[in-house]
């Protein structure tokens, strides 16, 4: 390996995507691409960008997450979220590169009592799960070094996430009707891509030893649980500042009440032991990380009425 290694990201302007920018900004030459540089549905496309880079690092951010759209677009899906992985780990073996790919606590059909292990079998209830364990198989069949994180409920300072949709309706209501009883860990973009700094510094500087003793599926999420209903209210505790002292009422309601096209897991929370125990890296509890986030904002909403 070169000195600096060649680092390419896809899906460079997602929310995972632009905080693997930051997490690795002094980790070597850093090749950022996104769909406006390439059609990730286009296997020769990824193909050729891989070869150009020949890179030692690839962390693949990018993935089709239109949960409800992916219902009426499966094959669209697929062709992102299970073909280019598969095609990332072609490309990854060939040049003995690593591979990180994020996968969602959505491959499992939420009916467990307690946290899901690596070790248990998925079982996804809508498209989009079906097309994301798609391509955790197709990584897997490939082989090679690779990590899959198994991530959930993500959501950070930019793109589209749960956060800042509860920040924009609460400027323009009073009340808002959000899920009580769907389980899961809100998970930072921030934290997950720390957490993927630490991990893949420590295996590349041969820390963690030889491929065979760590390749693998990891369950990769912020410590402890809420509901969709409890991550709102906690979001509105901490949010005064960005909402002018103006809190919208939370009623708590059931998924029954909410029917959207693509069915949700009641429980998504997932245990993070065997990555922990692997790796010695753990991310913050989802209270602090949502703290975090929020702090971040507070500072860019200063800093923009100060320019």
């Amino acid at each position: 390996m070169s000195a600096k290694p060649q680092i390419l990201i896809v899906g460079s302007a997602g929310q995972v995507g632009l905080e693997l920018q930051r997490s690795f900004r002094d980790s070597g030459e850093i090749t950022a691409v996104d769909r406006a540089e390439i059609d990730l549905a286009a296997a020769d496309e990824t193909r050729s960008l891989v070869r150009q880079v020949k890179p030692d690092l690839i962390l693949n951010a990018a993935a089709y997450t239109a949960v409800d759209r992916a219902e009426s677009e499966p094959a669209i899906a697929m062709a992102i979220n299970a073909q280019t992985p598969r095609i990332l780990a072609e490309e990854a073996l060939r040049f003995g590169a690593l591979l990180v790919h994020y996968s969602t606590d959505y491959v499992f059909d939420g009916e467990k009592q307690g946290a899901w292990t690596e070790e248990d079998a998925p079982n996804p209830r809508n498209s989009y799960g079906v097309s994301k364990l798609a391509g955790e198989e197709a990584i897997k069949q490939v082989g090679g070094k690779y990590l899959i994180f198994r991530t959930s409920w993500v959501y950070g300072p930019h793109g589209a996430n749960f956060l800042l949709t509860m920040l924009r309706l609460a400027r323009q209501r009073d009340h808002l009707s959000i899920v009580d009883d769907q389980y899961g860990a809100p998970t930072t973009s921030v934290e997950l891509a720390d957490a993927t700094y630490y991990t893949v510094m420590n295996i590349m500087a041969g820390k963690a030893g030889p491929a065979d003793d760590w390749a693998g599926l990891y369950h990769t999420t912020c410590s402890g649980s809420t509901t969709w209903c409890g991550f709102a209210k906690a979001i509105f505790a901490r949010a005064g500042k960005l909402l002018d002292g103006k809190l919208p009422v939370v009623d708590p309601i059931r998924s029954v009440d909410y029917p959207t096209p693509a069915k949700r897991p009641r429980n998504s929370v997932l245990s993070n032991a065997k990555f922990n125990e692997r790796f010695g890296v753990r991310l913050a509890p989802w209270e602090t990380a949502l703290d975090t986030v929020i702090a971040q904002l507070v500072k860019a909403g200063q800093s923009r009425s100060e320019s």
